[in-house]
C-alpha cells in the first residue's frame, strides 16, 4: 500500500515541513488542492449534499503546481500530487504546460488529479459555461495527452481549436498519469475510460464499494479491465494497521491519510503513524 499526506488539511505555513518529513518519512506522495478564484457570492457555493456554502472567500489560494515546484525543491522521492486541479478551466497549453513543468522540475514525480468541480461561482467567474464543464474536461485531457507525447498537434474541437503546434519538452514520465476525481457516474466513467486511475472524495470500508464496482463496470465496458489503473482513496483515519489489508483486498493502492486533528500536531502524529506502519524512513 502507498500512502499519501493531505497538504490542504493543514496550514499552508507548514506545508514545507511536513512534505519535507512525508519524504523523509517514507511516505509515497503528497497533495494539494486546488481552486482557481472564489466568489463573494455565496450563492452558488452550497457544497453537494449540505445546505452550507462549501468556500469562504478570504480563504488564501495558490496555483497547485507552481506550490508543488518549490516543494520539489526540497524533497527526493515523495511523488506530487494534485487532489484535484480544475484542468478544464484552463486552456490544455496551460494545464499540460504546468504538469509537464512540474514532472521536469521533480523529476518525474508529477501526478495530475484532476476533476471537473462541484462550485459554479468560480467558473461563472472565469466567464466560462458551467454546464460544459464535463465534456469540456474530458477534450481537455485528450488534448493534453497529445501534447505530452506527439511532436506536432493540430486540434479542432468543440472547445479548443488551434492549429498545429509544437510542445516542449514533454514530460520526463513516459505517460505522466492522469487520475480523475469525483463520484458521479459521469466522473467514474472519465476515470475508467480516459485516465490512468482514480480518486476518491472521504471514504471508508463501509461507504467506498458503490464506487469501486461502477468504476469495474465502466472498465470492463471500455475493454481498459486489464490496463494499469491506480486506485486512489481520501481515508484519513484509520482504525490501525490491520485494517489496511482490507483495502488492498479491495485494489486500493493508495490511501490517503491525515493522522492527525489539528496544525500544530501534524508533524509529530505524521511521524507516529510512520512508524506504526512501518514505512520506510530515509535519512
Amino acid at each position: 500500500m502507498k500512502f499519501g499526506v493531505p497538504l490542504g488539511l493543514v496550514h499552508p505555513g507548514i506545508w514545507r515541513d511536513l512534505a519535507v518529513e512525508a519524504d523523509r518519512l517514507g511516505f509515497e506522495s503528497v497533495w494539494l488542492p486546488e481552486h482557481l478564484v472564489f466568489a463573494t457570492d455565496l450563492s452558488t457555493a452550497v457544497y453537494p449534499g449540505t445546505d452550507r456554502p462549501g468556500i469562504k472567500p478570504a480563504t488564501p489560494l495558490f496555483d497547485a503546481p507552481a506550490y508543488l515546484c518549490a516543494i520539489a525543491a526540497v524533497t527526493k522521492r515523495v511523488r506530487l500530487g494534485t487532489a484535484v486541479y480544475l484542468y478544464a478551466l484552463r486552456h490544455p497549453f496551460v494545464a499540460a504546460r504546468a504538469f509537464a513543468t512540474l514532472d521536469h522540475v521533480s523529476g518525474g514525480r508529477a501526478i495530475a488529479g484532476i476533476g471537473a468541480g462541484w462550485y459554479e461561482g468560480e467558473w461563472r467567474a472565469a466567464g466560462i459555461d458551467f454546464a460544459t464543464r464535463g465534456p469540456r474536461l474530458d477534450e481537455a485531457i485528450t488534448v493534453s495527452r497529445r501534447l505530452w507525447t506527439e511532436d506536432a498537434v493540430e486540434h479542432h474541437g468543440e472547445f479548443f481549436d488551434f492549429p498545429e503546434v509544437a510542445f516542449e519538452p514533454k514530460p520526463v514520465q513516459e505517460r505522466l498519469p492522469i487520475i480523475a476525481g469525483g463520484e458521479s457516474k459521469a466522473a467514474l466513467r472519465r476515470a475508467a475510460t480516459l485516465c490512468d486511475g482514480w480518486i476518491s472524495m472521504p471514504q471508508n470500508l463501509e461507504t467506498i464499494g458503490p464506487q469501486l464496482d461502477r468504476l469495474r463496470a465502466y472498465r470492463k465496458d471500455a475493454g481498459r479491465e486489464d490496463e494499469p489503473f491506480e486506485i486512489t482513496v481520501h481515508a484519513y483515519e484509520l482504525s490501525g494497521p490491520d485494517e489496511v489489508a482490507e483495502w488492498e483486498a479491495l485494489g486500493v493502492d493508495r490511501l490517503i491519510v491525515r493522522p492527525w486533528r489539528r496544525t500544530g500536531e501534524a508533524l509529530q502524529r505524521l511521524g507516529d503513524f510512520a512508524a506504526a506502519y512501518r514505512l520506510p524512513r530515509y535519512s
